[in-house]
């Protein structure tokens, strides 16, 4: 790693050189100061070349260097690693200037820190990206002064890195403890009773106190002159896609990240559920065309493929073509899945645009419409409106609220799943309406 040298005076100085020419102008009226002034000066320019000594005697005072991980978690918070060695021989005083990625707008990111004479410390900092790409890091500049603090030397270390940012795997970790059914209801999931027999039959066994009654095997029990009953295992191998609206209306922002980015971030976390439950997952976006395909399958790779291909997904900013949507899905997904569209209508008249579409992909396949509460909406439902403007905006948000609702009820009218969600609560909703989904028996 390159070093740079750089010498700057601080603050300090200026401002004790500022009293001291006070002082000599109070002198013209009290000339006792003179003297005193005169011996400052003398003092002050004795104090700043012992610490240019100290400062700037001896070479590869400062040895740092930066650690990043391999990749930033999108949305989330990420930890950058500083390590710092003072080869000293007394205590310092840093400044540490680290030249983060221009995405974070931060102008005036400084880091203060003391480090006792050769001894090193490790500091560390939070970044929370909020778009997918690469972040380029630039120089690490440290200054470092005595405890006189009126020189400084600036070791500048040549460190341009690049870390991608992709969808949000630090969510996945949260969601790793989801053996879907042990303790689902610690993260927000709920526990959904199945009804009726909706699964594979695995094998017959030795009837147990508690099994259900239903499932005795007579032909079984009649051969073995004892009590057997079938025992059975959910489904497995059924395809599920998530299929992504990457079109203007998904740039929407909400809390720092757009609903593009919470819907890409679900997607990765129900796609490693779904696998969990040893189904098969895949996915796909779509805007005027249908782009970042991976068909849904088990194998080994197929959360490397999906993260890959969500990391890739860029918006295009055209009005997205459900009519091609459903062109494709018709004719490259044969097999019946359960399809998890993120998308969002804001007015009954934009659905009722795509619903013969809608209709037409749900007739051979689980169609589950996800899209999103307008949650600055409730802000000014529940503001008391005291001017003739605000019960205007008062009424307008109510009227687009309900319209919600109503998109909710048209779709459950002909055989179309809906999820109505906010953006925090998305990827816990469509998890929830999944573990439903397997345990009705609808796919």
């Amino acid at each position: 790693m390159k070093r740079f040298k750089s010498f700057y005076i601080q603050p300090r100085f200026f401002f004790t050189g500022i009293g001291i020419v006070v002082l000599f102008g109070f002198s013209y009226f009290i000339p006792v100061l003179f003297n005193v002034a005169q011996l400052l000066i003398l003092v002050l320019s004795l104090l700043f070349l012992i610490d240019v000594l100290f400062i700037f005697l001896g070479k590869h005072k400062i040895d740092a260097e930066r650690i990043l991980p391999d990749k930033f978690s999108n949305g989330n918070h990420n930890t950058v690693n500083l390590k710092v060695k003072n080869n000293y021989g007394f205590t310092i005083y840093l400044e540490i200037i680290d030249e983060i990625p221009e995405q974070f707008q931060n102008r005036d990111f400084k880091l203060k820190q003391k480090v006792t004479s050769r001894r090193s410390k490790s500091i560390s900092y939070n970044l929370r990206p909020t778009e997918r790409g690469e972040y380029h890091f630039g120089s690490l500049n440290i200054y470092a002064a005595s405890i006189l603090n009126l020189v400084a030397k600036r070791f500048m270390f040549n460190s341009n890195d690049v870390v991608p940012t992709y969808p949000s795997f630090k969510q996945l970790k949260k969601f790793e403890l989801l053996n879907i059914n042990q303790n689902a209801t610690d993260v927000g999931l709920k526990k959904v009773r199945r009804l009726g027999h909706t699964m594979e039959f695995e094998q017959i066994k030795d009837y147990v106190l508690g099994d259900d009654l239903r499932t005795i095997n007579w032909k079984a029990t009649a051969k073995r002159n004892q009590l057997m009953v079938n025992q059975f295992q959910d489904e497995k191998s059924q395809p599920v896609y998530s299929i992504i609206d990457k079109g203007r209306i998904m740039k929407m922002p909400f809390n720092g990240l757009s609903l593009l980015d919470y819907a890409i971030n679900s997607s990765l976390i129900i796609s490693n559920v779904v696998l969990k439950k040893q189904d098969k997952a895949g996915m796909l976006a779509f805007s005027k065309r249908l782009e970042n395909v991976v068909v849904a399958d088990r194998r080994s790779s197929q959360m490397q493929l999906i993260l890959e291909a969500l990391y890739n997904i860029k918006t295009d900013f055209y009005e997205s073509d459900f009519s091609r949507l459903y062109a494709n899905i018709k004719r490259h997904i044969t097999n019946r899945s359960l399809l998890l569209l993120y998308t969002n209508f804001e007015t009954l008249d934009g659905l009722k645009r795509q619903l013969p579409y809608l209709k037409a992909i749900a007739k051979s396949h689980v169609l589950v419409v996800i899209f999103f509460k307008n949650t600055e909406l409730n802000t000014l439902i529940n503001t008391k409106a005291e001017t003739v403007q605000q019960v205007y905006d008062k009424v307008i948000a109510e009227k687009f609220a309900f319209e919600k609702r109503l998109i909710v009820n048209e779709l459950k009218k002909f055989g179309i799943y809906s999820i109505l969600t906010t953006p925090e609560h998305l990827t816990i909703d469509t998890i929830n309406k999944y573990l439903e989904i397997k345990s009705r028996g609808l796919l």
